[in-house]
């Protein structure tokens, strides 16, 4: 069970450093003056290629959480545990808002400015914070 808690907290680890870093890239896009496409492509390019990365440490984290739960019933029955569940639902709600706000970026189609991108980029950490808190404090 210990290679498995090692591992998922790896992967979230690593997951959650490609969601600190997207939205930032974000900001990065919404600063680029109109005439700059240069920029605003390789600025692209970098946000495809993280979010896919960032996709693929998704996948291997929600796995091991998963395995510690059902596999091995860590928590099982636990308030804390429905909170987190809770809180990973957030993460993975996230995880999917950036892809779509990323989209829109590649259709040209972003409405929102880079102060707004700036506080978007803050909610990750919150997670973060609620998850570990509720992982390794256990309150109820």
């Amino acid at each position: 069970m210990l290679w498995v808690k090692a591992f998922h907290i790896v992967f979230v680890a690593s997951w959650f450093a490609g969601l600190f870093y997207l939205p930032r890239i974000f900001v990065n896009l919404a600063l680029v003056p109109a005439g700059s496409r240069a920029e605003y492509e390789r600025l692209l390019v970098m946000a495809r290629k993280l979010l896919r990365f960032t996709t693929l440490l998704a996948v291997p984290a929600v796995g091991f959480g998963l395995w510690l739960w059902l596999g091995f019933g860590v928590g099982a029955g636990a308030g804390w545990l429905h909170a987190k569940l809770a809180v990973v639902l957030l993460v993975v709600a996230y995880h999917v808002a950036c892809a779509a706000l990323l989209r829109r970026f590649e259709d040209g189609r972003n409405m929102r400015g880079h102060r707004w991108y700036r506080w978007f980029n803050e909610l990750p950490v919150l997670l973060l914070v609620a998850a570990v808190v509720l992982a390794v404090v256990k309150p109820f």
